[in-house]
């Protein structure tokens, strides 16, 4: 489902807010922009994260695994049911796969990625066969401030 600003929920805009400052720091450090934020039932955030992959040295390092990561760690649990995540770009196929993984019952994405995004772009992931668990999806959350912030950090990288 598609929503626009003025239709999402102002906790929603809030804890993408989050995860749009997030993704600013990635790019303050030369990572691609990407944040992510994971909430729990009661509305507490209980992991956040920047991409690192380049800091880390670890081409798993994405937000959103690393957002899970520390949640699994917090909450003492590998699987995070009745949680949502909130992610500034649309998941790729290793990202949702751990979404899936983790059983987290929402996400909510800013803009699309065409290129490499895997729930609503490319496989659609969450719609295959070979996913067991499908998070309700709420998409476009921000979206134009999460492409001005892509724009932005690769024009950079072009000059």
């Amino acid at each position: 489902m598609t929503v626009h600003d003025s239709d999402s929920a102002p906790l929603d805009r809030l804890y993408m807010d989050r995860a749009l400052a997030l993704a600013q720091a990635a790019a303050a450090v030369g990572e691609v922009p990407v944040g992510a934020v994971i909430v729990d039932p009661d509305g507490k955030i209980i992991g956040e994260a920047a991409n690192a992959p380049i800091k880390q040295h670890d081409p798993t390092a994405h937000a959103e695994i690393l957002a899970i990561r520390s949640a699994c760690i917090v909450s003492k649990n590998y699987r995070l049911p009745g949680h949502t995540l909130y992610v500034t770009l649309e998941p790729c196929t290793m990202c949702a796969s751990a979404i899936s993984n983790a059983r987290i019952t929402r996400v909510v994405y800013g803009a699309s990625d065409p290129k490499g995004g895997a729930v609503e772009s490319g496989v659609q992931f969450f719609g295959s066969p070979t996913c067991h668990h499908r998070p309700e999806v709420t998409s476009g959350l921000r979206a134009e401030a999460v492409a001005q912030i892509l724009r932005d950090f690769f024009r950079a990288r072009r000059k």
